[in-house]
């Protein structure tokens, strides 16, 4: 059995759960929520240190000196960051659910969750050339598969 398979969240190395990220690239996306409903609503907007190619973040070790309010997720918090695409693989774990057919873990690489189109890879902007965020309001990142 896999690792992610055999141990709780909380049970798991920091080395375990960092390789537990697809690297899809969503959780970088800026997102909107509807003050009267509560709606969450994703944008094709993306942090300024997203690389749009690769879905990585350019700085990830020191992410925190360039943009402050960049989130941590780790197994304790992940059950209340529901902003999560349902695809990510620490939401689908966190529920009971497993790693999708297309995870870099059971893939080998990154290439098979970009080419079903799980991932950010070419169809992002960069969030400093939007004006209108309203105007960005995309559905792909609700995507979900197996």
């Amino acid at each position: 059995m896999a690792f992610w398979q055999n141990k709780a969240l909380t049970e798991l190395t920091s080395q375990e759960w960092e390789s537990l990220c697809d690297g899809c690239g969503k959780c970088c996306l800026n997102k909107l929520i509807d003050d009267e409903t509560e709606e969450l609503y994703y944008t094709n907007a993306a942090c300024l240190l997203l690389d749009h190619q690769s879905a990585s973040c350019k700085h990830y070790s020191d992410r925190f000196s360039h943009v402050p309010q960049c989130t941590v997720i780790t197994p304790q918090n992940v059950h209340e960051l529901t902003w999560l695409p349902d695809s990510c693989a620490y939401r689908r774990l966190a529920a009971g659910r497993d790693l999708p057919s297309w995870h870099p873990l059971l893939t080998g690489s990154k290439e098979a969750m970009h080419l079903v189109g799980m991932s950010i890879q070419g169809k992002v902007v960069d969030e400093r050339r939007v004006k209108d965020i309203e105007d960005h309001i995309v559905l792909w990142p609700l995507k979900d598969l197996d």
